[in-house]
């Protein structure tokens, strides 16, 4: 076993080392051929359908180990790993395998009058440092993803799903070594204490080039006011439907139940549901009926407590909360314009859907509405590398520098240029 959890007396010294290691192992990883790193992704699949057995046994500890404890039940969804979820899992790396591969593209190229020809060409980032909660499925999708992109990686489970993460990260390993590449491209952090997150956030000695964070608000907060390298921030997911005046009724009734309750646990369940009062006669009921009908708790603005009864009058906190939970909240607005206006003041910019027939109506919501994923007649469910045809993801970006939305093969590379001269010299 690579991995075992130790308690070192000096968490720096170990988490330098596993810098040291990622960092030798990120050189070879950079100009590996496309047909041995997907040799190496292939044989990490195999290798988690013939272990599932052991995995799904060491998620049962970990679920074990956090029943009877106040850990919402969103989380525990997370964490729970099933025969279903493990051949997910398997599936995703073979899609990650199968994507072509980034490094070397030629992204644009271009003469100057001198006669010189510039390319822009992608290269790996190097080594990628990921820390994440409650979720073992990102070892196998952060892992992959690194791989193809030639970064070596360095990933930090929470304690939660550790044992999990543990027998999942033996599966990559196995893959690496099939393939005859460094076993120290991916690497599971092992030990347990924040020292060791601290220790990432800044740099591991330079080894580190970005830090990926996958978790809760205050991680992600954490991450962000702690880290000395370069951060893709994965923030909460405030995600809003306006549904539109010309929206189709039987439609939005569909879109909003799987948006909210398909998998409430989600960065992309809809939180805030927004209906314009032009047809809250005719859909704003119907709307709140399949919700409640769903299991859904409805908490509303007072023009919706006045419009339907039975209905939890929202508090301004709900309007800026993300549930992950069966809750809702709902409110009526005037409009396009004003649809805009709430989902600017208290959107985390990270999904937002519009329901509606009126193309103007549409083209002002992608033009003036700035998160990173928009949709139009769609759930917000689909905010997911996977469904973007990514194979995977380590997360959604939120902020506008380098990556946004779905962090996928493309956005764990950079580039660099690559001039081609015939003897010129400059005057």
């Amino acid at each position: 076993m690579l991995n075992t959890v130790v308690q070192s007396p000096d968490i720096d010294v170990l988490m330098n080392d596993i810098g040291r290691k990622a960092k030798a192992a990120a050189r070879p990883l950079g100009f590996a051929s496309s047909e041995t790193k997907n040799r190496a992704l292939n044989a990490m699949a195999d290798a988690i359908l013939a272990g599932k057995d052991h995995i799904l046994a060491e998620n049962a500890k970990d679920l074990r180990d956090v029943a009877g404890t106040e850990m919402l039940a969103s989380f525990v969804d997370r964490l729970t790993l099933n025969d279903k979820r493990v051949a997910d899992m398997a599936e995703g790396i073979r899609a990650i395998a199968a994507l072509k591969d980034p490094v070397g593209e030629v992204i644009a190229t271009w003469d100057r009058p001198n006669g010189l020809k510039i390319e822009r060409v992608r290269t790996p980032l190097g080594v990628i440092g990921v820390i994440f909660e409650s979720r073992p499925n990102v070892t196998a999708d952060a892992g992959a993803l690194c791989l193809k992109a030639g970064n070596a990686v360095i990933l930090r489970c929470g304690s939660d799903s550790r044992r999990s993460s543990q027998a999942i990260h033996e599966c990559l390993v196995q893959g690496l070594k099939a393939a005859g590449l460094p076993e120290h491209a991916i690497q599971l952090v092992p030990v347990t204490d924040r020292q060791a997150v601290g220790a990432m956030l800044r740099g591991l000695d330079g080894a580190i080039d970005v830090i990926v964070p996958r978790g809760g608000k205050s991680l992600v907060a954490r991450v962000q006011s702690e880290a000395r390298v370069p951060v893709f921030a994965h923030l909460e997911g405030l995600c809003h439907i306006y549904v539109d005046a010309s929206a189709d009724l039987a439609m939005a009734k569909e879109i909003v139940v799987n948006a909210k309750m398909r998998r409430t646990g989600i960065c992309g369940a809809v939180e805030t549901i927004l209906v314009d009062s032009a047809v809250a006669g005719s859909h704003l009921q119907p709307i709140l009926e399949v919700l409640s009908a769903a299991g859904c708790e409805i908490r509303g603005s007072s023009a919706v407590v006045a419009a339907a009864a039975g209905i939890t009058p929202a508090t301004e906190e709900d309007w800026s909360t993300e549930y992950l939970d069966a809750i809702v909240s709902v409110a009526l607005v005037d409009g396009i314009s004003c649809a805009i206006a709430h989902i600017q003041k208290y959107s985390s910019n990270h999904t937002e859907a519009v329901l509606a027939e009126d193309p103007q109506v549409v083209e002002r919501f992608f033009t003036e509405v700035d998160s990173a994923i928009l949709l139009h007649n769609a759930s917000t469910q689909f905010a997911d590398g996977g469904e973007f045809g990514m194979g995977a993801e380590i997360g959604i970006a939120t902020g506008k520098m380098h990556a946004r939305g779905p962090v996928g093969v493309e956005q764990l590379t950079s580039f660099k240029y690559r001039v081609h001269g015939t003897g010129q010299t400059r005057p």
